[in-house]
């Protein structure tokens, strides 16, 4: 493919956002594309594919550009152009590697960054791309399986959308996508995984409600609650709310859903997302002291806590948080767990039901918490049972969701 300097600069320009600024992939891609509305969607999809290959294979495209930090506009000029040698090989696209004549990338030789990627392959956290500390953990943790998980958390996520019971129905939708566009996930009742990347938050179906985007592993967390209609139900640490809807359209639309988060802002846009999709039952309120949980005590059918955590098992999403994740976050993080589950399981009744959940690889963030809660709690709550997604052998996001019942 014929590279163009608009197109390279625009993806020169979204990394230094991502790696000197710190944002946030997802956004500065969006916001980069509307700047210039004559971007074909060829060109859309260069500076978008480009940005996120780049951001998931940092390490080992700074290896094979023989950069150690990379802070300046040459280093990343280098860095793209160097991508675009290496890409054919790795990603087995049909490009032929060749770099245009531009003062930008005279200083790289084709045949070192050959070399050295080939080097860099023969090391599991250059090859795979992750910090060291990451590569231990996971390998301490997950033991021989952690090669497996790695590598399949470096896939491009498929795009994955759950079906809104409340206003439509599988059938419905499907036709919405066309004879191939959609197929339906086994074992997912709601799940339909689209065969072609699209912008579907433009889509009217989209808009009026009819379907969210959702992985098929966060599908599975609301049913795991075992919800039915007419019960009280919390989703204490909601966010964006994900699973905050699904939930409300398996208690549809009878019984009550408060969702709960320290973000206020999130909470709007829950609120949103609700209307559009045709929930009437949702309460929202933001946790502002511990004195929330006394108020509540016993209120609860149902609670999860989708618990914040590390997001390692959603990295072929959010493939930038790995360069930005810190050692001692994991360890901050896995205190807040703690709190959470302790403070928050007691608003649950007796005879009620919890989901305790985590969107990490990791067991010391998910199985050992519930362990530990299980030693502390055992004459107060039963354990009913616990699943998790494997993204090397499910093909979905790293999911864990342990059921737990109060005595």
């Amino acid at each position: 493919m014929k590279l163009y300097k608009g197109l390279v600069a625009a993806t020169v320009e979204a990394l230094q956002h991502i790696f000197v600024k710190n944002r946030q992939a997802d956004r500065v891609v969006e916001q980069l594309l509307k700047t210039n509305k004559k971007w074909g969607a060829r060109d859309r999809a260069f500076i978008a594919g480009n940005t996120y290959e780049i951001v998931r294979w940092w390490r080992l495209v700074k290896f094979a550009a023989d950069i150690e930090k990379v802070s300046e506009p040459e280093e990343f000029w280098k860095i793209v152009g160097v991508w675009q040698i290496i890409k054919p090989l790795h990603l087995h696209t049909e490009d032929d590697g060749q770099l245009p004549e531009w003062p930008e990338f005279e200083d790289i030789n084709a045949e070192n960054v050959l070399v050295r990627y080939e080097e860099g392959l023969t090391v599991r956290k250059i090859a795979q791309s992750v910090p060291d500390w990451i590569d231990a953990i996971g390998e301490a943790e997950l033991g021989d399986d952690w090669d497996a998980e790695l590598a399949a958390l470096n896939q491009q996520a498929p795009v994955v959308i759950r079906v809104n019971t409340l206003k439509s129905n599988v059938a419905a939708v499907k036709e919405v996508f066309g004879e191939d566009g959609a197929t339906e996930i086994t074992g997912i009742p709601d799940a339909l995984v689209l065969k072609k990347r699209q912008n579907i938050l433009n889509h009217d179906a989209f808009k009026q409600g009819f379907f969210e985007v959702q992985d098929a592993g966060s599908q599975l967390i609301a049913p795991y609650l075992d919800i039915h209609p007419g019960l009280s139900v919390i989703d204490a640490c909601a966010g964006a709310g994900g699973k905050t809807l699904h939930i409300a359209s398996l208690l549809q639309n009878e019984g009550s859903i408060l969702a709960m988060d320290i973000e206020h802002h999130k909470l709007i846009e829950l609120e949103k997302r609700a209307g559009r999709n045709g929930v009437q039952n949702l309460q929202t309120m933001m946790i502002s002291s511990d004195k929330l949980f006394e108020a509540l005590a016993g209120t609860a059918d149902r609670l999860l806590l989708d618990v914040p955590c590390s997001g390692l098992g959603v990295l072929r999403r959010n493939p930038d948080s790995k360069w930005k994740l810190k050692p001692q976050f994991l360890e901050e993080i896995k205190k807040v767990q703690w709190q959470i589950l302790n403070h928050y399981s007691q608003m649950v009744k007796p005879g009620g039901k919890m989901v305790y959940a985590t969107c990490s690889v990791l067991p010391s963030e998910s199985e050992d918490q519930v362990k530990r809660f299980m030693k502390a709690n055992k004459r107060e709550w039963k354990f009913i049972s616990a699943h998790r997604t494997s993204v090397a052998k499910d093909g979905t996001d790293g999911f864990y969701m342990a059921l737990m019942q109060k005595k």
